[in-house]
């Protein structure tokens, strides 16, 4: 692809500030790739793990080691990582059915969770339809302290209230989802779980971890967190994995979620691999490496875009917890060209012009730019976004640097060109 003079110095500018943040990412990932080779050690994985069953796949060993693997990953007591969950809602469902029971309250303690959450929670959608509602759940909402932080008095007044005895789950967002709103830290998760706790010790703290793993040198888990939930296509996938989602978290919480997953009595004992072990332990094998990848295509999306006069968040220069980028483009326009221009710079479906649509799930119309081996990997560069204002696209993966670097250019092309008409 051919860009702009000015485009290219740009891009070589971009990169010459951006070092200190590139060394640091290529540190987190050696260290991450380290963790995931002593616990492939520690299990004993080998060639054998990658063979799979079918039908009701009794004794998959690969399948048994790989759970293993991931709460040592993620310095969990037990975990189970599935191919059959088909993205990060259903794994979120599975762990919020899982933990929850009638007359329990689900208190989201970082506002307003992912938009295709609020059918699953029956604060949208029609009633009867199997939400957490329908089951006689309750939800209520803490929001963010100025959309920053945790507002910890809030929480606490809220536990300490006579209906703060029946609140079950303490659910929190890591990442910002379509919120306009910074990544929570797993530091910041780890004094939200510490407060929790000392009001109400039996109270399940439940993270939301898409798009945050290997972000940062700690998991949720290692602070405190009862249950972190992902879909194995966007981070931990590392870009392999074909579809699958993962739960991670204390030994009672993750038994409890296996009972959902399959049913009561059974839990993880069935469930065949259907032939994916490999693609999931090498895409974890992957991932530290894909994370840093796709981290310093957000890095570099931030300064280039922060450069043409955009609203970004984060900025360049700032540490991350998850790997997506917000860019406020200003119009509907300037939303579809920045998706536009994402899906030109892709390897898969170039060609295709992104058009906003009712997607199930959503409030509002969406835009998404996804040319991806994997049908909506999100650890691959894509894009998309809610056409409502103030319009902001989120960017999202990059599974190299040099192809994510060609994509950010591309929507930069575009948007300067929508700019120009």
């Amino acid at each position: 692809m051919t860009f702009s003079k000015e485009l290219l110095a740009l891009a070589d500018k971009a990169e010459a500030a951006l070092a200190p943040q590139f060394t640091r990412l290529e540190r987190i990932s050696r260290y991450h790739t380290a963790r995931i080779m002593e616990a492939f050690s520690a299990h004993h994985v080998d060639t054998a793990c990658f063979n799979g069953t079918s039908g009701y796949g009794y004794d998959d060993r690969g399948r048994d080691v790989l759970d293993r693997v991931y709460a040592d990953v993620f310095a969990a007591e037990a975990a189970f990582v599935r191919p059959h969950i088909v993205n990060g809602t259903h794994a979120l469902t599975i762990g919020l059915f899982g933990l929850l029971r009638p007359g329990d309250i689900m208190l989201s303690i970082a506002g307003k969770p992912y938009d295709t959450l609020g059918e699953v929670i029956g604060i949208t959608g029609e009633a009867g339809n199997g939400s957490l509602a329908d089951f006689g759940i309750d939800y209520r909402q803490i929001e963010l302290k100025d959309g920053k932080c945790f507002d910890l008095e809030a929480i606490e007044a809220a536990l300490r209230s006579r209906e703060g005895e029946r609140v079950k789950v303490c659910f929190i967002q890591r990442s910002k989802g379509y919120l306009d709103r910074r990544t929570l830290t797993v530091e910041e998760i780890g004094e939200a779980v510490r407060l929790v706790k000392s009001v109400r010790p039996n109270a399940y703290v439940v993270v939301d971890n898409c798009y945050g793993e290997f972000a940062e040198e700690r998991e949720p888990t290692a602070v405190g967190a009862d249950l972190i939930i992902g879909s194995l296509i966007k981070n931990p996938g590392g870009g392999m994995a074909e579809s699958g989602g993962y739960l991670a978290g204390t030994a009672r919480a993750v038994e409890l979620c296996s009972y959902r997953l399959t049913c009561p009595g059974i839990g993880l004992e069935v469930g065949a691999s259907l032939g994916q072990n490999k693609n999931l332990y090498r895409g974890l094998f992957y991932a530290p490496h894909t994370v840093a990848e796709s981290l310093k295509t957000a890095h570099f999306a931030a300064y280039i875009f922060e450069a043409l006069g955009y609203g970004v968040e984060p900025r360049y220069d700032e540490p991350r917890s998850d790997i997506i980028q917000a860019v406020r483009t200003g119009s509907a326009e300037g939303l579809c060209a920045f998706c536009r221009g994402i899906q030109a710079g892709s390897p898969i479906d170039a060609y295709v012009t992104p058009e906003p649509w009712g997607m199930p799930g959503y409030q509002d119309e969406v835009i998404m730019a996804a040319g991806t081996f994997v049908q909506g990997a999100s650890i691959e560069l894509s894009a998309d976004g809610p056409l409502r204002p103030p319009y902001i696209a989120f960017m999202q993966g990059g599974l190299t640097f040099d192809s994510g670097r060609i994509g950010i250019l591309s929507a930069a092309a575009e948007m300067l060109a929508a700019s120009n008409k």
